[in-house]
């Protein structure tokens, strides 16, 4: 279920966010592209920094550990 809100989510944001680049571009809007790019993005991200995160913590107290 967390993946299908933060694809909600990262829609919403993209859409807000793309829309304000285009104005200050002054480019054409492309709703579907950025919806597309920014629902990868988060899932990425939700994938990959808690996978990042928990090896640097791991990697953290292995080592204090060691040292002990």
């Amino acid at each position: 279920m967390k993946y299908v809100t933060v694809a909600f989510w990262s829609a919403i944001f993209g859409e807000i966010l793309g829309y304000l680049v285009s104005q200050l571009n002054n480019v054409t809007y492309n709703y579907t592209a950025v919806a597309v790019v920014a629902i990868i993005v988060g899932e990425i991200a939700i994938i990959a920094i808690p996978g990042l995160s928990g090896k640097a913590t791991k990697d953290a107290v292995d080592t204090k550990q060691s040292n002990q």
